[in-house]
C-alpha cells in the first residue's frame, strides 16, 4: 500500500514531508524558516513575533531594530534637496523663508509692514495667512546668491554646519527617543523658534534649520541628565553650545536659536520624566498642549500687528 502524498499547505503542488514543529502543517524549502528545533511555517514565524514584546528605552522610544538613524537621514535629504531647489531658483528663499510680516510693492520692491491696507501693495508673511513659512523657513538655508539673505561662502556654510550638527546630534537623539517622539520634537523646536523670532523680530526674513537643531542640544542634555551619565562633557558641550548662540547674535537669528533651544527643552522635560504608567499619554498631550500655545501666540501677535 502506497503512503498517502503530503503537500506545502501554501504551494499544493510542492511533495513535502517536512512539517513545521509548531503547528505540523507540511512546508516546502521556500516557506521553512529555521528555528531552535526543526523548522517553521511562515505563519507561525508572524505570530511569535508578535508575541514578543518589543524593548523600549526610558523615553518610551521603541528600540530600533536597525541602527540606521533613519528620520535624520531623511530630515538631512529634505534640507539638502531644498538647498539645491534654491541653487536652481533663488526666488524660492524669499517665497518661503519665515517672515512675520512684509509689503511687497508694485514695483517689484520689499517695504517695511506698518498695519492696515495699501492699495497696490501685497501683504506677506504670517500676517498675509502665509502659516506655512513657520516651518518651511527652517528647512532653507543662506543661498549662494540671488537672494537678499545671503551671499558665497556664508551660505554654503551655514547649510554645511547645520547638516554636520544634525547628524551628530541627530542620531543619538532619535536612537534614544525613538522616530515617533524625535520627529515631533524636531517639528516643534523648528517651529519655536519661528514662532520666537515672530514675536520679537517679525519684519526680518529668517531661514535656517538652526532653531531645531538647538531644540536637540538641549534634548540630549536633558536625556543625558535623565540617563545619569557623566555631565562633565555634557555641560562642556552645552557651554559651547550656548556660546556659539551669543557669538552668532551678530550675524543670526537669535531669537530662532532661543526659541528652538527653549521649546526643545521642554518637549523632552515632558517626554523624560512622564510617569511610566501613563507615559505614551502624557508625551502626547504635552506636545498638543504647546502646539496649542504656539498657535496662540501666533495668533495673538498677528492681531496685535493689524488691529
Amino acid at each position: 500500500m502506497e503512503a498517502a502524498v503530503t503537500t506545502c499547505y501554501r504551494h499544493p503542488s510542492y511533495e513535502t514531508y517536512v512539517s513545521c514543529t509548531r503547528c505540523e502543517r507540511f512546508i516546502c524549502p521556500a516557506c521553512m524558516r529555521e528555528a531552535a528545533v526543526g523548522h517553521h511555517c511562515v505563519e507561525c514565524v508572524k505570530e511569535g513575533q508578535r508575541s514578543i514584546r518589543q524593548a523600549r528605552t526610558v523615553f518610551g522610544g521603541a528600540v530600533p531594530r536597525s541602527a540606521v538613524p533613519l528620520v535624520t537621514y531623511a530630515l538631512m535629504g529634505l534640507n539638502i534637496v531644498a538647498y539645491l531647489g534654491e541653487l536652481v531658483r533663488p526666488g524660492i528663499v524669499d517665497r518661503f523663508a519665515m517672515l512675520g510680516a512684509g509689503l511687497n510693492g508694485p514695483d517689484g520692491s520689499s517695504y517695511v509692514y506698518q498695519g492696515g491696507d495699501f492699495p497696490g501693495f501685497d501683504v506677506v508673511g504670517l500676517v498675509g495667512g502665509e502659516w506655512y513659512r513657520l516651518l518651511t523657513g527652517a528647512f532653507l538655508h543662506l543661498p549662494p546668491g540671488g537672494s537678499s539673505l545671503g551671499s558665497l561662502p556664508f551660505g554654503v556654510l551655514h547649510i554645511v554646519l547645520n547638516m554636520y550638527a544634525l547628524w551628530n546630534l541627530g542620531r543619538v537623539v532619535e536612537e534614544q527617543l525613538g522616530r515617533a517622539r524625535y520627529l515631533a520634537l524636531y517639528l516643534l523646536s523648528a517651529l519655536g523658534g519661528s514662532v520666537l523670532v515672530y514675536l520679537i523680530a517679525p519684519f526680518d526674513d529668517t531661514v535656517g534649520a538652526s532653531g531645531a537643531i538647538f531644540g536637540l542640544g538641549a534634548a540630549f542634555y536633558v536625556i543625558n541628565r535623565r540617563l545619569g551619565r557623566d555631565m562633565r562633557a555634557v555641560n562642556r558641550f552645552m557651554a559651547g553650545f550656548l556660546l556659539w548662540m551669543v557669538i552668532s547674535a551678530g550675524f543670526a537669528s537669535w531669537q530662532g536659536h532661543l526659541g528652538g533651544l527653549l521649546t526643545g527643552g521642554i518637549v523632552t522635560v515632558a517626554y523624560a520624566y512622564a510617569p511610566a504608567k501613563r507615559r505614551t499619554t502624557v508625551q502626547a498631550a504635552a506636545c498638543v498642549v504647546l502646539l496649542a500655545v504656539l498657535v496662540l501666540l501666533v495668533v495673538l501677535k498677528t492681531s496685535a500687528l493689524t488691529g
